[in-house]
């Protein structure tokens, strides 16, 4: 069935496209009829093509500067009201929308069509909880859709509305399937709709449906060039699909252009797209360009050892973006004697650094950095992860495994006791603290131990499903797996876990390494070499004086 899927959208994607009539900018082409005046219109529609892209500074700006120009605008104030919901990243202005909502009024001139949007922005942000008001706002966008079923952004709000709604416990793809299916109707009408793009990709964010998304993430730079999130946004797919020179290439470009529009408004640099710089980073290692990576982390630090620019709905984004870029170098270069330099213990650890987590309303999708919890009058309100410590802890925790030190369980204990996204297994040991747990015992050759842990480990981020971007336990734990039965002496069993990690993400560097290194330990020389063969290929850029480079050319260059 799956294939059947994804053949039909392959087809639908390739066929014919027919452009509407649009406005064409640096934003991409939208096409909205409003009853606003028409000095106004070119801003709303700047502001309209900005929201798609989430690029939600620039749309506040373009929608204000519209009912600057006509304060009856209603759908320029509908605009402002949306740009402070950010959907997939369980961010919402509640306070400032419903200040925005109070200004909407019925007049004559407004359509019926109009009527209908700002009957449903009402809803985003009436009564109840975010979860009652999510979804009451894509039931009232679905009776747009299907009410005007030319209108394209109906259609892409709509899809919208569905990924922000999905939940990370339904395992159904329902939601995304259906909100990727609207989308792509859209793209196939106007192949530079931004949002239609964005959405596609957004939908199809996981290793098995990527493929899907390819076309559009290819395009959707060039659709919306001048959004950095726009430029940022493909690299999802080609990190699903383990295409590290484009991955580089998107994440470059964007953080280009947050630097471009920085210089150009005159803004602080602590504007700048550090999602972006945490992305590529974590590709540069993929690359083995090690020196690039550290040169992207020193440049964090500086950031935040200056001035921030204050985002109340994200006040924990530079510290997120610094822990997973620290923890990720750590990790990837298995320098595991800089873990006590980059998160350094203090008396004040726990707002130091903070985890990466998963954003509660988006699911996969989101994993900007924030951890949203409910408020008293329903809104959702964003602040750092309360459990700042977790990653400094276990990253300090796994190092000392992996140097053979004698402070794992101390350093389980202390992660047992810290507060965790969702429920703790019965014991209170997660993915992380088994990984710990796991490492210290194979270190001890406790092997049979640690392939118990590691068994628990799997089984508990194979049911959290596979991450979107750079993962965020850190360390793969089917990958660990792999590394720790190399170490019992299992080369076949190892093989079988690699391979399942590189399912999950594919083409990541330490497991076609370990892939690699378990082949030959098999005496399965012609696989051996065809993942030395990948890695080295993988490789082309990467900084000469690494080791496990070393490896794989003295293996390639042996005799077969």
């Amino acid at each position: 069935m799956k294939h059947k899927l994804a053949l039909f959208v392959l087809i639908l994607i390739t066929a014919t496209v027919h452009n509407v009539s649009a406005q064409s900018s640096q934003l991409g082409n939208v096409s909205f009829e409003t009853s606003g005046a028409q000095k106004a219109q070119a801003s709303f529609l700047r502001g309209l093509a900005a929201l798609h892209s989430f690029w939600y500074e620039e749309a506040l700006d373009a929608f204000r500067e519209a009912t600057t120009i006509d304060p009856d605008f209603m759908m320029g104030y509908w605009g402002q009201a949306m740009a402070l919901n950010h959907p997939l990243w369980s961010e919402q202005d509640t306070a400032a929308a419903r200040q925005v909502i109070a200004k909407l009024k019925d007049t004559p001139k407004l359509s019926q069509r109009e009527r209908d949007y700002l009957a449903a922005v009402r809803l985003l942000y009436g009564d109840g909880d975010k979860r009652s008001r999510d979804e009451a706002y894509s039931q009232a966008m679905e009776k747009v859709y299907r009410a005007y079923p030319n209108d394209l952004d109906a259609a892409a709000f709509y899809a919208l509305s569905l990924l922000g709604i999905v939940r990370p416990e339904d395992k159904s793809y329902r939601l995304q399937a259906r909100a990727g299916a609207i989308a792509l109707e859209v793209y196939q009408k106007n192949p530079n709709h931004p949002g239609a793009a964005h959405y596609i990709i957004h939908a199809f964010d996981d290793p098995e449906h990527a493929i899907i998304a390819l076309p559009a993430a290819r395009r959707y730079a060039s659709i919306a060039p001048e959004a950095h999130h726009a430029r940022h946004m493909p690299s999802h797919i080609f990190l699903q699909l383990g295409m590290w020179p484009e991955a580089a290439a998107s994440n470059e470009s964007a953080w280009e252009a947050s630097e471009q529009w920085m210089k150009r408004k005159n803004l602080s640099p602590s504007v700048r797209d550090y999602h972006s710089l945490h992305w590529l980073l974590y590709v540069y290692l993929q690359q083995g360009r090690h020196a690039k990576a550290e040169e992207l982390l020193t440049l964090m630090k500086q950031t935040m050892a200056g001035p921030s620019y204050d985002n109340k709905l994200r006040p924990g984004y530079y510290e997120n973006n610094y822990g997973n870029m620290a923890a990720a170098f750590v990790v990837e270069t298995e320098r595991w004697e800089l873990a006590d330099k980059l998160f350094p213990r203090t008396n004040t650890e726990t707002n130091a650094t903070a985890e990466p987590v998963t954003t509660v309303a988006a699911g996969a999708h989101g994993a900007h950095g924030a951890m949203a919890s409910p408020a008293n009058d329903g809104a959702m309100v964003v602040r750092p992860s309360n459990r700042g410590q977790v990653l400094p802890v276990f990253i300090r925790g796994l190092a000392s495994a992996n140097l053979g030190l004698s402070d794992a369980d101390a350093t389980i204990a202390a992660l047992t006791t810290m507060p965790r996204l969702g429920a703790a297994p019965a014991d209170g040991m997660g993915v992380r603290e088994l990984e710990i747990a796991a490492m210290a015992a194979s270190q001890q050759k406790q092997h049979d131990k640690a392939i118990a842990l590691m068994k628990r480990a799997t089984a508990l981020e194979e049911a959290a499903g596979p991450p979107s971007g750079p993962p965020g336990i850190i360390k793969p734990s089917h990958e660990l797996f792999g590394e720790v039965l190399l170490r019992a002496g299992k080369p076949d069993e190892a093989a079988v876990q690699f391979r399942t990690s590189l399912l999950r993400q594919p083409n990541r560097a330490r497991s076609l390494l370990g892939a690699a290194r378990a082949a030959r330990a098999a005496g399965n020389a012609r696989e051996a070499r065809e993942r030395y063969q990948q890695l080295q290929h993988q490789w082309q850029q990467a900084d000469r004086g690494l080791p496990e480079l070393k490896e794989v050319n003295d293996y390639l260059n042996s005799k077969p």
